[in-house]
């Protein structure tokens, strides 16, 4: 599944919220150096989904605001990505 993702930087509080069945709003608590923003992104959408953080991809925006995220959910697992 991919989602549409808007990213707001340095807040307060880490937090997500569902705007569309597609899209979503998050606040991450970490600052857009290093890509450290990205890693915490991928950390509160793991949270947010139930997921491991290795199910979760950046597929295009990694340096904007928004971001197009991959999320590979259970049922696609063993097709697309086979456990070692």
């Amino acid at each position: 599944m991919k989602i549409r993702v808007h990213v707001s930087p340095n807040s307060r509080e880490a937090r997500v919220v569902k705007i569309g069945e597609t899209i979503y709003d998050v606040k991450v608590d970490e600052k857009p150096l290093g890509g450290r923003a990205n890693k915490r992104l991928l950390e509160i959408l793991s949270d947010y989904f139930k997921i491991p953080k290795s199910k979760i991809f950046i597929v295009s925006g990694t340096k904007s605001r928004e971001k197009i995220v991959q999320i590979i959910s259970d049922d696609n697992a063993n097709s697309e990505n086979p456990k070692h």
